[in-house]
């Protein structure tokens, strides 16, 4: 079971690791399109090429990130029932969901994806939005990379499914980022606690 675990961790940290590097994405985008609207605006000179930066810029962050949000399990899904199911009845669930669809759908991303791509590479593609004719075939190969990172993390996620019908649990995710209404919930827990670990009230005057 340890060999498992180490297993599933290591692709969550190959799915993280990619995420954080194509993260600096936004980066690049949020240069590119500050500078448009100064180009724009201020000098009315509008570039040829920010709509087309923008777009890739955004669309290879998106593809990218989908390994490493299924390995946080924070994909949207319609939980109402499936909240109250045991993590057994979960667990069964969600391995017939990963070999039905999810398995299918990813390969197919993956060699379709491939074929667009490689198409696009054998006459070097470029925009047809764009009158800067921005080329975009290197572009295409973010579809067969996403593709690729997501069949693993689904390999991932089957064990997970594996090892929570053998012990009745799920096991736990990486966590490296926080909603910022949960830490702010997590710090006024906090803060009650320790307010009570000290002996302060919370509105009692004799306190």
């Amino acid at each position: 079971m340890t060999s498992v675990l180490n297993t599933i961790f290591l692709i969550d940290r190959i799915s993280s690791w990619t995420a954080k590097a194509f993260a600096w994405c936004i980066l690049i985008m949020t240069f590119g399109i500050s500078y448009e609207v100064f180009m724009r605006y201020v000098l009315r000179n509008p570039t040829p090429w920010a709509f087309d930066l923008s777009y890739m810029m955004y669309g290879t962050l998106f593809m990218m990130a989908g390994a490493y949000t299924l390995s946080r399990d924070s994909h949207v899904r319609g939980d109402v029932i499936y909240r109250l199911l045991k993590p057994k009845t979960q667990a069964s669930i969600e391995l017939v969901l990963y070999v039905l669809f999810f398995f299918p759908g990813t390969l197919a991303l993956i060699f379709a994806g491939w074929k667009y791509a490689a198409q696009s590479f054998s006459y070097q593609e470029v925009s047809v939005y764009s009158p800067a004719n921005v080329p975009i075939f290197q572009f295409k190969m973010v579809i067969p990379a996403a593709g690729i990172l997501l069949f693993f993390q689904g390999v991932a996620q089957v064990l997970r499914c594996i090892v929570c019908l053998r012990t009745g649990t799920w096991p736990a995710h990486l966590e490296d980022v926080e909603e910022t209404e949960t830490m702010l919930m997590h710090g006024k827990e906090d803060e009650e606690q320790l307010r009570g670990e000290i002996g302060l009230g919370t509105g009692n005057k004799n306190d």
